[in-house]
């Protein structure tokens, strides 16, 4: 009797042994399905770009008071070679009304510098020194022909500049319109920062107790080519003075953009560029074939362009789009 009970008692041990490894075994399984079916679904590749879009009110105000609602939002953008995340890329500031291109240079001296000229009594006496005169400014594209060809076609009134260093295209813009008989006023916005190591590259440039003199030399080429009557320097990182711009009722009928080249600076100054361009208006930029394009410039002109539904033509080593 003892003997049959202690063999009914192993046979449920065992069986308890052989159940615990089972039940374990169905627990994980059932926990690895509910992750899977949980989890979102992933990207599919493709050969081709792929664009998701989700409606989001961006308001655009060009040419009046009229207020302009757009519902396209970049959420991904992927192609064969990265996937890129965005998040909506919102401007909620509203543009003040146009003002006529012959009050810009006033205003825009009024409210930035306190309604004196930069070049009032320039050059200051601390820097006169150290300033180089040149009769070459250095520049990347800045002879391009891109800048007579839009501005033979645009016959622009007021171009602005983001990202001018030492005013090389600037100057070069100046003394086309003034050829062409054109009353042209061009704002030259930077910070006049340079970027970590430039100094490797223009040690001719000064520096004292650690700042650049980036500021002085672009005022200084600016005078000693006698174009301090077309040119004036909006000296701030581009997004406060692109707002700003759009603020004080600033538009132009030419944006140039050639400042930060990663992906996001191109993309934010493109977009606030835009936001003070007349109708019928052309926003262009340098470096749109350079080693690190599909990362850069190019991605993120060629994303703006999808967008809005323009076309990204080139001429030379810049990108042009037109609004009209």
């Amino acid at each position: 009797m003892r003997t049959e009970q202690h063999n009914n008692n192993n046979k449920r041990l065992l069986s308890s042994k052989a159940i615990k490894p089972t039940a374990y075994f169905i627990i994980l399984l059932l926990t690895y399905t509910l992750g899977y079916l949980s989890s979102p679904s992933p990207t599919s590749s493709s050969s081709t770009s792929s664009l998701s879009l989700k409606p989001l009110p961006l308001k655009l105000n060009h040419a009046s008071s009229t207020t302009t609602t757009t519902t396209t939002t970049i959420l991904r953008v992927s192609d064969n070679t990265t996937t890129t995340e965005i998040n909506s890329f919102r401007v909620t500031i509203r543009c003040a009304d146009p003002i006529p291109p012959e009050e810009i240079r006033g205003t825009v001296i009024n409210r930035l510098f306190d309604g004196t000229s930069p070049f009032h009594n320039f050059p200051p006496e601390h820097a006169s020194a150290m300033l180089r005169r040149t009769t070459k400014v250095k520049g990347w594209g800045s002879n391009g022909a891109v800048f007579e060809n839009l501005i033979r076609k645009v016959r622009p009134r007021v171009i602005v500049e983001v990202g001018t260093f030492l005013g090389a295209s600037a100057i070069h813009m100046a003394e086309l319109t003034q050829r062409l008989g054109l009353e042209t006023q061009i704002l030259c916005i930077d910070d006049f920062r340079g970027w970590a190591g430039f100094r490797d590259q223009f040690k001719n440039i000064a520096m004292l107790n650690g700042d650049v003199l980036l500021y002085y030399q672009f005022l200084y080429n600016v005078a000693v080519f006698n174009r301090t009557g077309s040119i004036l320097p909006v000296p701030f990182s581009s997004g406060s003075a692109l707002r700003k711009l759009c603020e004080l009722g600033v538009f132009a009928d030419l944006v140039e953009i050639d400042a930060g080249h990663d992906f996001l600076s191109a993309w934010a100054d493109i977009n606030r560029g835009y936001r003070i361009l007349r109708p019928g208006g052309v926003i262009f930029g340098h470096d749109y074939f350079i080693a690190a394009d599909n990362r850069g410039v190019r991605r993120a002109v060629d994303l703006f362009a999808r967008i809005h539904n323009l076309r990204v033509k080139i001429d030379g080593q810049h990108w042009v789009i037109h609004t009209s």
